[in-house]
């Protein structure tokens, strides 16, 4: 029984991969991010086109109340004028969600059928992988250096290495400390996002393991729950980026 609950967890933790070793490349997890992406775009896409102003339908309604929610925390962060970060967030919050929420599916369904077509390991949660929330976090990485740049000039945003936090005078500090600083964005952004959403993933394998009775509703007490951090995690990612974007723009 040990033996086939450890091979159950493992099993359920392997990602469908090819290649070897540095080379190898999670298809799981593109594939469901990428058809995730496309399904946020050509929905969105679809309300976008079909929006009247007259009596909305419930979906225009819905993407509605979530680009104005958006917009507002833009609004409220970001007190500088730019096209492209309302945008930003809206993609990565909604983009997000729906990749945490795969985690809300039961577990062995998707991989059960993927057994049916010789698939044998299939990890659904793309936000449970750490290359991906690094990707993702990496990517706000860039964008915030080019706002820095943009707002302030190649000559300003270097100069803030060599003077943030204490001054010309403690150089080598500054630039020690405002390095650390930088890196520890996306390091935070990654880990914090991977760490709720492997636990989360462990948890609902770990329900599946208990007898069927319990497990309707120990696993619908924690989706319940889950659904709470999904979305926080969504959020939190979103205006952080917002946040660190505000924060480029700054002079120090």
């Amino acid at each position: 029984m040990a033996n086939s609950t450890t091979e159950y967890i493992q099993h359920h933790l392997l990602h469908n991969t090819v290649g070897e070793g540095f080379w190898s490349f999670n298809l799981d997890t593109f594939i469901f991010s990428a058809g995730l992406g496309v399904l946020f775009a050509l929905s969105f896409a679809f309300a976008a086109r079909r929006a009247t102003s007259g009596i909305p339908g419930k979906w225009q309604n819905f993407v509605e109340m979530i680009v104005e929610f958006v917009d507002t925390q833009v609004k409220d962060c970001f007190h500088h004028k730019d096209a492209m970060l309302a945008p930003l967030a809206l993609t990565i919050f909604a983009w997000v969600f729906l990749m945490n929420a795969m985690d809300l599916l039961p577990v062995d369904f998707l991989p059960a059928i993927g057994s049916l077509f010789g698939i044998h390991y299939l990890r659904v949660v793309p936000t449970a992988d750490l290359n991906l929330t690094f990707g993702l976090s990496i990517t706000v990485f860039f964008i915030v250096m080019f706002y820095g740049i943009k707002a302030k000039g190649m000559g300003g945003y270097l100069k803030e290495f060599a003077t943030h936090p204490f001054g010309i005078k403690f150089l080598p500090f500054n630039f020690a400390l405002k390095l650390v600083e930088e890196l520890a964005k996306p390091m935070s952004l990654a880990l914090r996002l991977f760490g709720n959403m492997y636990a989360g993933e462990l948890i609902f394998i770990l329900i599946a393991l208990i007898p069927w009775w319990i497990q309707w509703g120990l696993g619908g007490i924690w989706a319940i729950f889950h659904i709470l951090v999904i979305t926080l995690q969504a959020f939190i990612f979103m205006m952080l980026t917002i946040v660190y974007v505000s924060m480029a723009y700054d002079t120090h």
